[in-house]
């Protein structure tokens, strides 16, 4: 049984260099850039580009894949990474750290479903829910390296920069080397909002608010402690607990949303998450360990938000719609990461750092008020008839490749209707 798994250590293996590399370059360069004096329009930017490229990533990048095949499309991806971190180590200039961004954002998107779709086509109805957990076990583990790969380092110098393309590269040799076969094409992803409405209201709106407060946060939360003084281990350390206090919350949440109307704890685990968005705002905690306690309070509650709408989702869908019901909400998060930057940017101009908690507030307020209404115009689905909650890592990292990894498509997601196959 050992021996089955080799072949899927070894992707996880690239798959832990590519997150670290991506964990490390998404929070050096908000920390370099308020170093160097950037705006905060311009840090803003920087998420909204790169969701922007990552969104554009799901869509385009199967061709790429299907054109050059996995293993020289992943190589690409990978090496371009590497030559754009690089690059923003050498120029160190607002607008082309954007454009770059926006590059960064594509290439990863494709290295992700790459990876993916290799991980799915190796797993089985018999150990896909071991894959999938391993994926997510590695997806939050190499981002949280890489982001405290940020702490051993200088901000201001350009070995962190250098540190980055190594990552990318190493994230190269397990695919590079693997004698395995290339998995089936890619297929290509398809978005249909109306539909999405028409089936899950809560969800599709609720995926994304939750973008727009996690793109928010996910691309200014450096840049507030920052401006708050604490040091940039803590500021490490904030971002990576932050998600992972939301990840270990996914647990008793969803359990708990198993036997009741998921919507009452979607609406109130959103509104808890506000009213610590309004409470850091109110407090302006300024010690490195009270600002890493609250924002780990905020995270508990902001980061099960995705996991609770995608499940509510899927309560109402029937076996073969799980794939595209659960890739277009993924979709609709990455188009909310896109705006929550540009939101909380315009606060923290406006006010103080803490105005970008407002910017989540918001956000996670309308997501509860939006919730309770729907509560009123639609029956729950009966506890019998619904599917059991799963954990879900609503990171950047996830594309719609990914939830063919999800035990519930069945083996190597065929439950997708052939005529949606590129």
């Amino acid at each position: 049984m050992f021996a089955s798994f080799v072949p899927i250590i070894a992707l996880l293996r690239g798959t832990a260099f590519l997150l670290a590399a991506s964990g490390l370059h998404s929070l050096l360069l908000p920390l370099r850039g308020q170093a160097e004096g950037f705006s905060t329009t311009s840090l803003g930017l920087l998420g909204t580009a790169w969701a922007g490229g990552f969104v554009l990533g799901c869509f385009f990048a199967p061709r790429v894949v299907r054109l050059a095949g996995h293993v020289r499309a992943f190589g690409t991806f990978a090496s371009v990474g590497a030559i754009v971190a690089l690059m923003t180590g050498l120029i160190i200039e607002p607008n082309v750290w954007i454009a770059l961004r926006a590059v960064t954002g594509f290439t990863m998107a494709g290295a992700y479903m790459v990876i993916e779709s290799w991980l799915n086509e190796r797993a089985t109805n018999e150990n896909r829910g071991t894959v999938f957990g391993l994926y997510m076990l590695v997806t939050y583990g190499g981002l949280m390296a890489g982001q405290m790969i940020v702490a051993a380092g200088n901000v201001n110098s350009a070995s962190l920069f250098m540190m980055t393309g190594i990552l990318y590269c190493a994230s190269l040799i397990p695919t590079a080397v693997s004698s395995a076969a290339s998995p089936k094409p890619i297929r290509d992803v398809s978005l249909d909002i109306r539909a999405l409405y028409v089936h899950s209201p809560v969800a599709l709106v609720g995926c994304l608010l939750v973008g727009v407060a996690n793109g928010a946060w996910g691309t200014l939360g450096a840049v507030y402690g920052a401006r708050v003084s604490i040091s940039t281990f803590d500021i490490a350390l904030m971002m990576s607990l932050t998600g992972i206090a939301g990840a270990l919350m996914q647990i008793p949440v969803g359990r708990i949303s198993d036997r009741t109307d998921r919507r009452f704890v979607l609406a109130a685990a959103a509104a808890a998450a506000a009213v610590f968005g309004v409470l850091v705002f109110l407090v302006e905690p300024r010690s490195g360990l009270f600002v890493i306690f609250m924002t780990a309070c905020y995270g508990a509650f902001a980061y099960t938000l995705y996991a609770l709408a995608v499940a509510h989702a899927n309560d109402h869908a029937d076996p073969d719609e799980f794939v595209k019901v659960s890739s277009g909400l993924l979709l609709m998060y990455g188009f909310g990461t896109m705006i929550g930057p540009l939101i909380g940017s315009a606060l923290m101009s406006a006010m103080r750092p803490e105005s970008l908690f407002l910017a989540t507030a918001l956000a996670h307020a309308l997501l509860a008020a939006y919730t309770m209404l729907r509560i009123r115009a639609r029956a729950p689905v009966p506890l019998d008839e619904r599917d059991a909650f799963r954990t879900v890592p609503a990171e950047r990292a996830m594309t719609p490749q990914s939830v063919q990894l999800d035990p519930r498509t069945g083996e190597n997601g065929d439950n997708i209707p052939e005529e949606k196959a590129a």
